[in-house]
């Protein structure tokens, strides 16, 4: 039996080749931005960052390490690094709950605050703060710090069990009767937010501003440890998820031929959107409109396969993320604006935007 001879001269391109090309241009260009992003929000704000300041570990590690970290040095390793980095975590969670929660009710105009989980997190934080503020009085001093933000995680789980259960017992099987249940959840827990801030007082209204309008002034190492732990424990299990998702976009009916436990995947979506979102939004406040955005942007870059588009919306999110939060302590320094502010001044043009081409594309007139 004789062999074949490879032939000389070029490859025919296949079309896997040619999409991996493209595919590496959106690619290269989020990590530029992400890389911008970061350098720029590490070197600038009301503390001037020099060399010297970068290589304080590397002066450490030859001698006692006594002023190696003391000034400049100190803001840059100990308080701005660590936000850049928890920056760019919490916007790949809000990105990766986006990309979610769009591919679960087959719309790229819906975000992670339809299902309540947003609003339920920052309700059991404006309870805690006003009627439950001295329930944290008997814990030690270490443990206080964390009532608020386990508080809010545990409202956000609330909330999602409340929204599983009474979907099921209202409309069984139905996405679309899990998103009106989500409103109307959504409706209550802003009820009870407005409560609270009817009974606050002067102290406790500044610190409910945190929750409604967002900040990451409390970033540190040791949530950025915690952060990263939860979304390497969330993002190989999203990214499980990609298939069965990218099939329930041709509808529930034909996912169910192909073999997709519908009801079984709504309930892991939830669940995932509750873990990701809620956690943001425990330490961080409410943070509006990155989590619509970034999915729509990866989408235009990559197409609406869930495969490619979850990993880059989670880039994207937390690039996002990170130039906001750099002009919210930048312009006003000394002072700090609200991130969620900015996040809002984006997000509400960019929807117009996005709202415009979905009608264009079915054919309607704005």
């Amino acid at each position: 039996m004789t062999l074949s001879v490879l032939r000389r001269g070029p490859v025919p391109r296949t079309p896997a080749a040619a999409g991996s090309k493209l595919l590496a241009w959106p690619l290269l260009g989020t990590l530029a931005l992400l890389l911008a992003a970061t350098l720029l929000a590490a070197q600038f704000g009301p503390v001037a960052i020099s060399m010297a300041d970068w290589l304080a570990p590397w002066r450490a590690a030859h001698d006692d390490g006594s002023a190696a970290f003391s000034g400049a040095a100190h803001v840059l390793w100990q308080i701005r690094l660590p936000r850049v980095i928890f920056a760019l975590l919490v916007g790949a969670a809000l990105a990766l709950a986006g990309s979610l929660t769009q591919a679960l009710f087959r719309n790229p105009l819906a975000d992670p605050g339809l299902l309540g989980v947003t609003t339920g997190a920052a309700c059991a934080a404006a309870l805690t703060l006003v009627i439950f503020a001295s329930a944290a009085a008997p814990l030690p001093p270490a443990w206080r710090p964390w009532v608020l933000p386990v508080a809010a995680f545990c409202g956000a789980l609330l909330v999602c069990f409340s929204l599983d259960r009474i979907a099921r017992w209202l409309t069984p099987g139905s996405i679309a009767g899990l998103l009106l249940t989500g409103l109307a959840i959504n409706a209550v827990t802003a009820a009870v937010i407005g409560l609270a801030t009817y009974l606050a007082t002067d102290e406790q209204l500044r610190s409910l501003s945190f929750w409604t309008l967002g900040s990451l002034a409390g970033a540190g190492w040791p949530l950025v440890a915690t952060m990263a732990l939860l979304l390497a424990l969330l993002v190989p299990f999203a990214c499980r998820l990609a298939r069965p998702l990218n099939a329930l976009a041709l509808g529930e009916a034909a996912a169910s031929h192909v073999g997709i436990a519908v009801p079984r995947l709504r309930g892991w979506v939830v669940l995932l959107v509750t873990l990701s979102c809620g956690a943001a939004v425990a330490w961080c406040g409410v943070i509006g409109f990155l989590g619509l955005l970034a999915p729509h942007l990866a989408r235009a870059c990559v197409g609406a396969d869930l495969r490619r588009q979850l990993p880059f919306s989670m880039l994207l999110g937390g690039a996002l993320l990170l130039l906001a939060d750099t002009l919210a302590r930048t312009l006003a320094a000394p002072a700090e604006i609200p991130v969620g502010i900015f996040t809002a001044l984006i997000g509400g043009p960019a929807f117009l935007l996005m709202l415009r081409a979905a009608v264009r594309q079915q054919g309607g007139s704005v």
